[in-house]
């Protein structure tokens, strides 16, 4: 091999991203939603780590209305890779400069204060319901609208908002919500705007509150296979879209009270056999998975034992046979029946599957298959 083949240089480690189950979870996006409600893929942050541009080509070739991106780089980026799909800019524009890029565009920026109104076609306006984050208050709409409504060259396509609780059942403050998002409309209709695509549900507002999802929706964690909270498993059947695989490194027999990794935070409870594996926090693992996360090596879940290593852990595989260095092991996604996912990594870690798929993403090398 010569020096610097890259070809012939392969990581052990990759992440691999289905594009099929990305299709069947926005069919079921679809299927919740019924066919007079609009979708917005929700593509922000590289798609949650899943690669923006090529998601989008899916997301766009199976009909949604259109793709949301947190600034104004990323909408253009999926421009430059061919997008011709509305793009809505969710965090807004900020300065003249880039006004005039999303003019330029076709891009359709969110507006939640007086200084980010200029000369542009479409735009939707940010109220906040609760959140407590972007937004103009219920109290200041009218008002902020009237200042708008002397811009002749805006037309307000929809009102926005975010629902800061819908991922917990039963939530009277996500109604709460939803009811303060009906006043909005209705303050903006009686004004004369039609306001045709107002949107307010998310992904735990699409499976669990029908009475959010207005004209448009916003999926973003459901389509990558990710359930808002486990209580709404039983509302959609969602398949993994992103995979983790790493690779055995080395495989031994470790004797009783043997301590495995940094700070001898796990001995060995009489003889172990341990498989070392190629991924790490360096790879994008949560360090937090130490003594508590699982991985998938010869078609069964196994704990991982001791602190994760920058590129390497340390699993027990006492109760499996014939696992060997080169073997594969798998910590997102499905071996033979088995399956890790992305909640089941973010329950051990202490986090969300968006931080999980985001981290993964980064760090690796993404394959696609169809």
């Amino acid at each position: 091999m010569a020096f610097g083949d890259e070809k012939m240089i392969l990581s052990p480690n990759r992440v691999e991203i289905d594009l099929s189950a990305l299709t069947h979870n926005l069919n079921e996006v679809k299927r919740l939603v019924g066919t007079k409600t609009k979708i917005m893929g929700i593509v922000k942050s590289d798609a949650y780590g899943h690669g923006a541009a090529t998601v989008s080509r899916v997301l766009e070739k199976q009909g949604v209305h259109s793709l949301g991106v947190a600034h104004l780089y990323e909408a253009l980026e999926l421009r430059e890779k061919g997008m011709g799909c509305a793009i809505v800019v969710l965090c807004g524009i900020k300065t003249e400069e880039e006004a005039k890029a999303a003019i330029d565009k076709n891009l359709t920026p969110v507006l939640f204060d007086m200084n980010q109104a200029g000369k542009r076609a479409g735009i939707y306006l940010k109220v906040d319901t609760g959140m407590g984050r972007l937004g103009i208050l219920l109290s200041d709409l009218k008002s902020f609208l009237g200042k708008i409504m002397t811009y002749e060259e805006i037309f307000v396509e929809g009102l926005t908002s975010h629902l800061s609780s819908a991922d917990e059942p039963s939530s009277a403050f996500t109604r709460l919500q939803v009811e303060r998002f009906s006043k909005a409309i209705d303050i903006a209709r009686s004004m004369g705007l039609s306001v045709p695509l107002n949107n307010l549900a998310n992904s735990a507002g699409i499976m669990g509150y029908r009475e959010a999802h207005f004209d448009m929706v916003r999926p973003g964690i459901m389509l990558y296979g990710g359930y808002p909270c486990p209580e709404f498993q039983s509302l959609a059947t969602l398949r993994p879209v992103m995979h983790f695989k790493g690779q055995v490194i080395q495989v031994k027999n470790l004797p009783d009270a043997s301590p495995v990794s940094y700070g001898r935070t796990y001995h060995t409870t009489g003889q172990q056999t341990i498989a070392v594996i190629s991924a790490g926090y360096g790879d994008g693992l949560p360090r937090s998975l130490s003594s508590v996360g699982k991985v998938l090596i010869g078609g069964k879940k196994v704990p991982i034992l001791g602190r994760v290593c920058m590129n390497m852990i340390m699993a027990d595989v006492s109760g499996s046979r014939g696992i060997r260095a080169g073997d594969e092991a798998v910590f997102l996604g499905l071996q033979g029946e088995e399956m890790i996912a992305g909640d089941d990594m973010a329950s051990w870690a202490g986090t969300i599957a968006y931080e999980v798929f985001c981290s993964l993403g980064q760090r690796n090398k993404k394959e696609y298959r169809q």
